[in-house]
C-alpha cells in the first residue's frame, strides 16, 4: 500500500527546473517507493545494490549511461560516484529537464561530488519518515507547521483527536513505512535488523568505521540523550571511545539522516545564552529499540517518556517543512538562569515559540514567553503542544493544542 508523501508536490514541481533530481534520507524512509510511483513508463529503475550493475557503473561509466539511458532511475548513488561527471555530460548535452532521478544518503564525500559535480543542475530534496499526517492519509494537505497557522486552524476546532495509547504506539512504532504501516512485522526484529544492515552497509562501507562494537556502544549513547543538550564528552565516556571519534561518528549519523542537532537561539543582546545544540533521533521508533524500551506501554510510564514525546513532536514539526521543500531556521531557547523553549520558529523576521510538554493541564507559564522580549525580538503567537484533547486559549498570544493538531 503506497501513501501519498506530502513531498511529492515540490518533487514533481523541482524536476520542472533541473535535469537531475537526488532524493536524500535515512535508509528505509521510502526513498525508492516515492520514485517509482512518480515514475513513468518511459523511466528505467536501476539499483547500485546489484553488485554487477554496481562494478559496471564504477568500471565504466559511459558504457553504463549508453546501455541505461534517461529518462532514468539510478538508486543508491553513493555506491559509485564515478557515474557523476558522466551524468553532468549527459545533461549538458541533452540540455533538458527531468533527465535522472538519484536516490541516496547524505554521506559527505557522496555530496560533496555531487555538489561539485552537478552544480546549478541538481535539485537536492530529503526525504523523513512518515509524519502522522501522512499515515492518516492527509499529506497532501499538510502546510509548514507554524503557530500563526495553528491558531486560525484552532477555531475550526473540527481535526482528528489522538489517545494517549495511540500517541506512545506512534511514538514507539517509529516512522519507517515498512513497519509503520503494516502491524504484522515484529518491531524487534525489524530494528535489530535495521541497525545490523545500518552499522554494517552504510557505515562501515561509506565511514570507514573499524570497530563495530564500540559504535553499538555510541549509537546507544547517544539515543539515552535524545532531546537533551549535546555533550560529546559524556558520549564518548559512556561508549568508551575518544572526544575525536565521537566527534567523528556524530557527523556519520548527521548525515546519514539518523539525528538532527537542533541549534540554539541568541543574539548579541544577550550573552548569557546556552550555545549547544540539543540531540534528537529523528526516528522514536529506533530511538525506543536503542533505549530497550520493549513496549508503548513501558514507554509511555518510563523516565523518556517526556525526552521521547519532545524528540518526536520536534521530527513531526520539522517534517512539516523538509516535506514542503523548505528549510526553516529553527532554534531552542535556554539562558542562564534555565528559562527554556523547546522550539523557535523563525520566520520573516518573527520569533514564533513552541513548547513541548506531555501533560494535560498546560499553563501559560509553561512557554516562557516574558524571557523573549527582553531580547528585543518581534515575537508571534506562542503554542504549548500537549497532551489536551481541544485547543485552548491560555492568553491573547499563546494557545495549548493537541498533538494531533501538528
Amino acid at each position: 500500500m503506497y501513501v501519498i508523501r506530502t513531498l511529492e508536490k515540490y518533487f514533481i514541481k523541482a524536476c520542472r527546473q533541473f535535469p537531475v533530481m537526488l532524493v536524500t534520507g535515512a535508509r528505509q524512509v521510502g526513498k525508492t517507493t516515492f520514485l517509482l510511483h512518480l515514475s513513468k513508463k518511459n523511466q528505467t529503475y536501476i539499483t547500485l545494490d546489484d553488485p554487477l550493475i554496481q562494478n559496471l557503473a564504477k568500471e565504466d561509466p559511459a558504457l553504463f549511461l549508453q546501455r541505461y539511458k534517461p529518462p532514468i532511475i539510478i538508486d543508491e548513488i553513493q555506491y559509485a560516484p564515478e557515474l557523476l561527471p558522466y551524468i553532468k555530460i549527459e545533461a549538458d548535452r541533452q540540455r533538458k529537464n527531468n533527465l535522472f532521478w538519484l536516490t541516496g544518503s547524505q554521506y559527505f564525500h557522496m555530496m560533496q561530488g555531487i555538489t561539485e559535480s552537478l552544480a546549478g543542475r541538481v535539485g537536492i530534496i530529503n526525504l523523513f519518515g512518515l509524519s502522522l499526517q501522512e499515515k492518516k492519509g492527509s499529506g497532501n494537505t499538510v502546510k509548514p507547521f507554524l503557530p500563526q497557522n495553528i491558531t486560525n486552524k484552532c477555531k475550526e476546532n473540527n481535526l482528528p483527536k489522538l489517545s494517549l495509547k495511540e500517541l506512545y504506539y506512534s511514538i514507539w512504532r517509529g516512522s519507517f513505512p515498512a513497519i509503520a504501516l503494516n502491524k504484522d512485522i515484529d518491531w524487534n526484529l525489524f530494528y535489530s535488523s535495521y541497525v545490523q544492515t545500518y552499522l554494517q552497509r552504510d557505515v562501515s562501507y561509506l565511514s570507514q568505521v573499524g570497530d563495530i562494537t564500540s559504535f553499538m556502544r555510541f549509537l546507544k549513547a547517544a539515543a539515552a540523550r535524545t532531546a537533551q543538550l549535546l555533550n560529546i564528552s559524556q558520549i564518548a565516556q559512556d561508549a568508551d571511545i575518544s572526544v575525536n571519534t565521537a566527534k567523528r561518528w556524530m557527523s556519520i549519523l548527521i548525515k546519514s539522516g539518523i539525528v538532527y542537532l537542533l541549534e540554539p537561539y541568541y543574539s548579541n543582546v544577550s550573552k548569557r545564552l546556552i550555545k549547544a545544540p540539543k540531540l534528537f533521533f529523528l526516528d522514536t521508533g529506533l530511538c525506543s529499540w536503542l533505549t530497550n524500551w520493549t513496549s508503548p506501554e513501558t514507554l509511555e510510564a518510563g523516565a523518556a517518556s517526556g525526552a521521547m514525546f519532545e524528540t518526536w513532536v520536534i521530527s513531526e514539526i520539522l517534517k512539516t517543512w523538509q516535506h514542503n521543500g523548505l528549510y526553516p531556521s529553527f532554534y531552542y531557547y535556554r539562558n542562564k538562569d534555565q528559562k527554556e523553549i523547546d522550539l523557535l520558529i523563525v520566520k520573516d523576521g518573527v520569533v514564533y515559540p513552541i513548547e513541548i510538554k506531555k501533560t494535560a493541564a498546560p499553563h501559560k507559564q509553561d512557554i516562557h514567553y516574558a524571557s523573549l522580549t527582553r531580547l528585543g525580538v518581534k515575537l508571534g503567537p506562542g503554542i504549548i503542544v500537549c497532551l489536551v484533547e481541544e485547543p485552548i486559549p491560555l492568553s491573547n498570544d499563546i494557545y495549548a493544542i493537541p498533538v494531533s493538531y501538528i
